[in-house]
């Protein structure tokens, strides 16, 4: 059989389930099927470049009932989503195997499905035992496949976690639909907005409310290794405070109460320490403040605005904004403040730059002629690419894969942002549902591998 048109080069999987790891994920108990060494190569990843061509998959609706049909129309839209997919239409099926039958791969193959996603969701005792195989049509090798139980409340997650399997045994890049995306959520009229803090999952779904409307809350960021959110607060009449909240908990504490203006906090890669920038008088410096110890130390010393700052991954650097050049640009230094190389070199300032998870690219803001646009650079200054331009796009947050940005997006008027996500090569854009305004989302990172995940 030949490869259908699916871009790549393909990696080695292999059937047969003999090894079982077991380990929990925030209520959910999973049961990992490991491949042994068995069956011949097979067709299914794929290198991605700046134009590819999305993987056919076919999504049987899982047996069990209701939820295996919620569970799977939830796991169909999350790679939908991800625009590396194209899902068969359920007309086109030649037929609908269960979890514990083989797939006809021959019939199937002739609907253009090059992968086939089985599964069965039911109650046991009180819990959901969810369970799923991934086919292989070119060779008849099962990819993967997994088994669960959790509690009733906890099966959108499961969903999510389905997806994710999917998603990273087909494309090899690490999976993203098992995270949480924390907002500022916008109501009433636009001189007089309520900004609340709120966190949901990357769908749009199960909003929570984490602040109340007696204070202003502006650019929350996620703890790259914990579910905590650092965020300003500012109520009125009084100087805009730097706190964080643990979602486990509630718990909210003052972590920066200082005499002048603070802005842009965000977590370094450890989840110990907080960038941030400090005023005095005209001018702005960034600090690194030691969470446990409350200590500060400075690291940039200018006569400038030096703000947005953000660590690489491995912590060595750090990117950030700064007018010390005589126009807002993105500049790169060394952790300890030396070293500072100015990175931005097109029409327009820049600003808000935010480095990759992976380290590869540092995303930004162009504003040039009134048009604010949502681009990415490489931390060398090259491969400069717009992803998104248009009246108002800001707030880029990386997911924990790097290879999608969530942004908000503002056309004026009472409406309010729309929070959009778009991927690195700049094939998919969409909005992600909110129930009001939204703005300054922030990407948590992945829940399976997050301290304190629920």
């Amino acid at each position: 059989m030949m490869n259908g048109g699916v871009t790549g080069v393909f990696r080695t999987l292999w059937a047969n389930f003999k090894t079982r790891r077991i380990w929990r994920l925030g209520g959910v108990v999973a049961i990992l099927c490991l491949a042994v060494p068995g069956l011949a190569q097979i067709s299914t990843r794929t290198t991605f470049s700046d134009r590819f061509d999305p993987i056919p998959v076919a999504i049987v609706p899982f047996g069990g009932g209701e939820p295996g049909t919620r569970i799977s129309t939830v796991v169909a839209a999350d790679l939908q989503r991800s625009g590396y997919f194209i899902l068969l239409d359920s007309a086109r099926f030649p037929e609908t195997p269960d979890l514990n039958t083989t797939p006809n791969f021959e019939a199937w193959w002739e609907t253009g499905a090059r992968a086939v996603l089985i599964g069965r969701a039911a109650n046991e005792s009180g819990r959901i035992k969810a369970e799923f195989r991934l086919w292989n049509v070119q060779s008849g090798a099962q990819l993967t496949g997994q088994q669960f139980f959790t509690a009733p409340a906890y099966w959108r997650r499961i969903s999510h976690i389905i997806a994710d399997s999917v998603y990273s045994t087909m494309t090899g890049l690490t999976g993203f639909f098992d995270t949480r995306v924390a907002f500022v959520d916008e109501t009433g009229p636009r001189a007089n907005r309520i900004k609340r803090l709120a966190v949901m999952d990357q769908d749009g779904q199960n909003v929570r409310y984490l602040t109340q409307d007696d204070s202003i809350i502006v650019t929350p960021r996620y703890s790259p290794v914990a579910q905590e959110i650092t965020f300003m607060s500012q109520r009125k009449a009084e100087q805009p405070r730097v706190q964080v909240i643990n979602l486990d908990s509630g718990a909210r504490q003052i972590v920066g109460n200082f005499p002048d203006m603070t802005s842009s906090p965000r977590f370094t890669p450890d989840g110990q320490r907080i960038l941030l920038s400090l005023q005095q008088g005209g001018d702005s410096n960034i600090y690194r403040l030691d969470l446990a110890t409350r200590t500060t130390t400075r690291i940039t010393d200018t006569n400038a605005i030096d703000t947005s700052a953000s660590s690489s991954p491995d912590g060595s650097r750090i990117v950030f904004e700064s007018d010390r050049g005589g126009s807002q640009q993105v500049y790169v230094m060394n952790s300890d403040g030396s070293g500072a190389e100015r990175i931005t070199f097109g029409d327009g300032a820049y600003s808000q730059p935010v480095w990759s998870p992976r380290g590869d690219y540092i995303a930004f803001v162009r504003q040039k002629a009134g048009v604010f646009a949502v681009g990415i650079i490489k931390p060398d200054g090259s491969g400069e690419r717009i992803l998104a331009e248009g009246f108002h796009n800001e707030g880029p947050t990386w997911a924990p894969n790097g290879q999608y940005l969530m942004f908000f997006r503002d056309s004026g008027g009472e409406a309010g942002g729309k929070l959009i996500m778009a991927d690195i090569f700049g094939q998919v854009e969409m909005e992600i549902p909110t129930p009001s305004s939204a703005s300054d989302p922030a990407w948590s990172p992945l829940l399976s591998t997050s301290r304190g995940a629920y």
